[in-house]
């Protein structure tokens, strides 16, 4: 993987997470951390997609916010797999994700010919066809079981990014996207614990510019979408807080 040219984001964000990691308060109270990153990363990321609700109701825009709950809360059980059976790990996000959102034939498994990809971002590029977003997954697959001299970082940009703009599913490819991210990060000891709050980064920076870099990506400017990228990882570093959402210094929403 050439990373010429964003190395110094890269290099920045992985300092920024560092430094949390050493961080007394963050070691004194982990469990904490760990929970308040899980919370209001899940929050973050449903809040992204459109779900500006605190509470999980029986409403399209609740029923969101559960989604994005569940798959942060998936997460960690799902790590050591993540390196081995990355498509796996996908499949099952998404049938934890999704339920609710579609048929129960479709948890799981990738988008067919004729269904279309939903866009909560409203990024509105063309995805590619299902057999081409297929394609992409398996190389995704090969990259992050074959990856492990890249940059953790780099892989999780990779990531993200693919599952944004491929959308391998017909629903809820930009939660499984941002949750991937978290997946990486810890499989690849850079967050274990998963301190940090990465979906706060991106939230923090705006829709705007979340569209903007995965458009980037999409056009083949990595050192755009890498810049936004690093910058959402360092923020989400500096996010990070123990308890729950409400109580967290600096809530950016």
């Amino acid at each position: 993987m050439a990373i010429e040219g964003i190395r110094e984001d890269l290099d920045q964000a992985r300092g920024q997470i560092d430094a949390l990691l050493w961080r007394r308060d963050v070691r004194a109270e982990a469990v904490e951390f760990t929970s308040g990153s899980r919370q209001r990363g899940s929050r973050d990321s449903a809040v992204i997609d459109g779900a500006d609700v605190v509470v999980v109701e029986d409403s399209p825009m609740g029923r969101v916010l559960g989604s994005a709950q569940a798959i942060t809360a998936e997460v960690p059980a799902l790590v050591e797999t993540w390196g081995k059976a990355p498509l796996q790990v996908l499949a099952r996000l998404h049938a934890v994700a999704a339920h609710g959102h579609v048929g129960e034939d479709q948890l799981g498994r990738p988008r067919t010919e004729v269904e279309v990809p939903d866009d909560p971002l409203r990024v509105a590029i063309d995805a590619p066809s299902a057999p081409a977003a297929a394609g992409r997954m398996a190389l995704l697959a090969d990259l992050v079981a074959e990856g492990q001299q890249a940059p953790a970082l780099a892989v999780a940009g990779i990531v993200h990014a693919e599952l944004l703009s491929a959308r391998p599913f017909a629903w809820g490819s930009g939660l499984l996207g941002r949750a991937a991210v978290r997946l990486v990060l810890a499989a690849r000891g850079v967050d274990p614990s998963l301190f940090s709050v990465p979906e706060t980064g991106m939230l923090q920076l705006g829709r705007p510019a979340y569209v903007k870099a995965i458009r980037a990506y999409a056009t083949g400017d990595m050192a755009a979408y890498f810049g936004w990228f690093g910058s959402a990882i360092g923020l989400g570093a500096q996010a990070a807080a123990p308890g729950v959402p409400g109580n967290a210094e600096g809530d950016g929403t």
